[in-house]
């Protein structure tokens, strides 16, 4: 009896909501204009990795056309190692240009998902500003805290959650992409 204070379990505290309502607007209006920071920011290393992977793709191109050049001359001096040597360095061109295409087509399929995703965002933001303004307008006006409102920031913030939840299993997926290429593991299509 005299521990029974130590046997306790301390139970995690959830964060207090805000007493005020447009508190509540505020606060889910910022965190979803930083989940759209992150996915802007995550948009444009993307591009930024488009732009990398095209130079490559190009690149590797004009190196298979000069390597096509060099293996003709070799063909017609009937140099067999030279001719060797330059099928080895096609087929290794060829195996990364396959590899580049893949990638940048892969570039451009999550680019474009983010800046959905971020036009998502953008417009739930502004739903929620109209809305909170809409909300103001009322509790100035009217002064009452209605039921509602307090559903509805719930509701927020079980979006919130979820989105959270949709984060997490990204994050997994990179990083199980990132062991699959450490492995030598190729991505199967999903």
């Amino acid at each position: 009896m005299l521990f029974d204070w130590l046997r306790k379990k301390k139970t995690p505290k959830k964060p207090e909501r805000p007493k005020d309502p447009l508190a509540a607007f505020d606060q889910l209006i910022e965190d979803l204009e930083r989940q759209g920071a992150e996915i802007r920011k995550s948009a444009a290393t993307l591009l930024a990795l488009r732009g990398d992977l095209a130079r490559s793709e190009a690149r590797y191109v004009k190196r298979l056309e000069e390597l096509a050049k060099r293996r003709a001359q070799a063909d017609e001096q009937g140099d067999a190692k030279i001719s060797a040597t330059l099928e080895r360095d096609r087929l290794q061109a060829e195996s990364l240009l396959n590899t580049t295409r893949e990638s940048l087509n892969r570039a451009q399929q999550d680019g474009k998902l983010l800046l959905e995703a971020a036009a998502d965002l953008g417009n739930r933001v502004a739903e929620l500003r109209v809305e909170r303004e809409s909300a103001s307008a009322r509790l100035a006006v009217g002064g009452l805290v209605s039921t509602a409102l307090q559903e509805q920031v719930e509701r927020f913030e079980k979006v919130l959650a979820v989105d959270a939840a949709r984060d997490e299993v990204e994050r997994a997926h990179a990083l199980a992409d990132i062991y699959r290429e450490e492995r030598g593991e190729t991505v199967k299509p999903g």
